[in-house]
């Protein structure tokens, strides 16, 4: 009788532990069951892309404005004239040729440099009207003339070997272009606009200093023409690589004289097609006032807006016919919209000029221009109007 009721036990018990396995118990089911059930996580890669960038980007027509312009009233007359015509963008001062940080950015390398002058006092604001209009924004940067960083770090700064600090003709120091803590810390500032939604970074003076004693810098490396040319084509290829993780193009304003002239660019460090293969976008800076008699077989390039420009062009598509395409960088012409009074024989550079100059591009086979005035002053004078 014992037996009879300890094997029912054992039945009772064996037939709980079954239950309890079908009801309690995780089913398992194969990887390609999983897969069909659950769906993957999908994330959106912002890496940067130049094809997709030709394709997407808005074709630029932009105005150059300073820090204290952009932070007065003046910047709604701004916004209305490129509401009112072909203009499309800005290129906004972020950081200005004194090395002054137009706004209280967000940075702690640029707040230690005490770089910051708030001319823009809601940047912030600003980008929202900027973007409510559907302005493209570019942030420019001056690289490697920068008395700030260069007095805050003087180990940065750029001398010679008598300890004597290099300056342009305006007494503005440089820093040395073969630092990569003054690299790093241009990237630091051009990260922080990428932060704020500006749509492109633009370097400028990106090269080695020339005149007053530039001859007599001590880099501490390297520095015949050669290695100049690698500096720069290194940080270009820096700034680049980190900027295009968060998908952002990375543009340089150069020389225009570089184009055709292989002495000023070695000496400078800028090899037009070098950095025409590493850059998203080159500006050549073609103002006919910069050009020298005789130029392009004209006695005097100012006063010929249309054919200096044209023909800097043609020279430009020259020089980088060999680049394939999808390696090339878009190239956008920085535009005369200032009289140069300092020349002989100076045109006055009104909207007829600046109309000549803009069908130069466009008959040069090019799409992308921008004008340059240094005091930000613009009229619908020679633009499109919408």
């Amino acid at each position: 009788m014992k037996r009879i009721i300890s094997a029912g036990v054992i039945a009772l018990f064996l037939i709980l532990c079954i239950t309890y396995s079908i009801l309690f118990s995780k089913p398992s089911i194969n990887s390609e069951e999983a897969s069909c059930k659950e769906a993957p996580e999908t994330t959106i890669s912002t890496e940067f892309n130049l094809n997709t960038y030709k394709e997407n980007h808005p074709k630029v027509r932009g105005i150059y404005v300073t820090g204290p312009t952009a932070g007065t009233e003046r910047m709604d007359e701004i916004i209305k004239l490129i509401n009112d015509t072909e203009l499309n963008a800005i290129v906004l001062d972020v950081k200005d040729d004194n090395g002054n940080i137009s706004f209280n950015m967000d940075n702690p390398d640029v707040i230690e440099t005490g770089a910051c002058i708030p001319y823009i006092h809601d940047i912030k604001a600003l980008m929202k009207k900027l973007k409510d209009n559907d302005i493209y924004v570019i942030a420019r940067i001056p690289c490697f003339k920068d008395p700030i960083l260069a007095a805050s770090h003087p180990e940065l700064g750029l001398r010679t070997l008598d300890g004597e600090a290099v300056t342009d003709a305006g007494g503005n120091a440089w820093v040395n272009p073969c630092k990569e803590e003054v690299w790093d810390y241009i990237i630091s500032i051009a990260k922080s606009c990428g932060e704020l939604g500006f749509d492109e970074i633009q370097l400028d003076y990106v090269r080695f200093p020339v005149g007053v004693n530039a001859d007599k810098a001590y880099y501490g490396a390297p520095s015949d023409d050669e290695s100049r040319q690698q500096y720069i084509n290194d940080f270009v290829i820096k700034i680049s690589d980190t900027l295009h993780k968060e998908g952002i193009p990375v543009t340089a304003d150069v020389f225009g004289t570089i184009i055709k002239s292989s002495l000023d660019s070695s000496h400078i460090g800028q090899d037009y097609k070098r950095l025409a293969s590493s850059l998203d976008c080159i500006c050549p800076m073609i103002y006919p006032s910069h050009y020298a008699p005789g130029e392009f077989g004209l006695d005097n390039p100012d006063a010929n807006p249309h054919d200096t420009i044209y023909y800097a062009l043609v020279g430009s598509e020259r020089v980088l016919k060999d680049i394939p395409s999808s390696n090339c960088a878009i190239i956008r012409p920085w535009l005369q919209a200032f009289t140069a009074t300092w020349v002989d024989g100076y045109l006055e550079y009104d909207g007829t000029a600046i109309r000549k100059e803009i069908d130069a591009v466009y008959e040069a086979g090019y799409e992308e221009w921008i004008l340059w005035n240094s005091k930000s002053n613009y009229s619908s004078d020679g633009l499109a109007l919408n």
